[in-house]
């Protein structure tokens, strides 16, 4: 199933419900053409019943895609106490723990982010570690 908003504008959208609603077009038909199921159709249906002349399909985000400045210097914030950490000697501790950042900031922060966004901050601002190879035990042939 595809995006309405990314094939057809909200004028074409319209001309085709109002041609159902006049009886010129068949609902299956109209269903093909919109690559869409009969709830989603109807769900159209009625949004545009209900107030023809505001009617869009036009997609907005709810919630913004970009996290805000105090909570990437908190990331960052966090990434260079973990940092010290890793470089102090007396630590066993060898690389970053993203998860515990991550739970971090929301404890002390009450700032929710996703684990890709701590290790994308961490790459950007050169705090990241690459993995390191795994050890391979040779076996002893008897």
């Amino acid at each position: 199933m595809s995006q309405l908003h990314k094939k057809f504008t909200t004028e074409q959208i319209k001309e085709l419900l109002n041609r159902y609603i006049d009886g010129a077009v068949d609902r299956k038909h109209l269903q093909g053409v919109l690559e869409i199921k009969k709830r989603r159709f109807f769900d159209l249906v009625k949004a545009y019943r209900k107030n023809p002349e505001t009617f869009s399909i036009d997609y907005s985000r709810k919630t913004p895609k970009r996290i805000s400045e105090d909570v990437e210097q908190n990331i960052i914030k966090e990434l260079k106490i973990d940092q010290k950490i890793i470089k102090d000697k007396n630590n066993p501790l060898d690389r970053y723990n993203y998860s515990y950042i991550k739970n971090r900031l929301e404890k002390e922060y009450k700032q929710k982010v996703s684990l890709p966004t701590v290790i994308n901050r961490a790459k950007k601002n050169g705090l990241y570690l690459k993995k390191r190879p795994k050890k391979r035990f040779m076996t002893a042939k008897s």
